[in-house]
């Protein structure tokens, strides 16, 4: 098995992308979707799925400009949610499928320890007079 683990198929994922479990060999790609570089952008999408019944609203009877600033503003404030709580987001993702709580924020941040550190590093010399 690869890093990735098996991809989930696209019904699957669809599952997965409204809040669903997958099956348990999908689990290292399921902690890769929600720690590997592109994990926000990841997340932005399912939340564009979770969202994506709003567009109904353009099946509606009445002026255009309404219904379409009605999808925005709706899609703006369901944005404004899903990004506030992204993180907690993709740690219960991890949780339901039956990793540790906490074990997202730490992959994430392990794989960054490196850059961190010289940037805390630069950051002390700059600013602290530390060499």
């Amino acid at each position: 098995m690869t890093l990735r683990g098996t991809r989930p198929n696209p019904a699957q994922w669809l599952w997965y992308a409204v809040g669903g479990r997958l099956p348990q060999r999908c689990n290292p790609w399921v902690l890769h979707d929600v720690t590997c570089r592109t994990w926000a952008v990841r997340h932005f999408v399912r939340g564009f799925v979770q969202m994506s019944p709003i567009l109904l609203l353009l099946l509606l009877p009445g002026p255009l400009y309404i219904r379409i600033l009605s999808i925005l503003l709706g899609m703006f404030v369901g944005y404004f949610y899903s990004m506030t709580y992204m993180w907690h987001t993709t740690e219960q993702r991890l949780v339901k499928q039956g990793f540790p709580r906490g074990l997202g924020e730490q992959t994430r941040r392990a794989k960054h320890a490196e850059t961190d550190a010289r940037a805390k590093a630069a950051y002390e010399r700059l600013y602290r007079g530390n060499s």
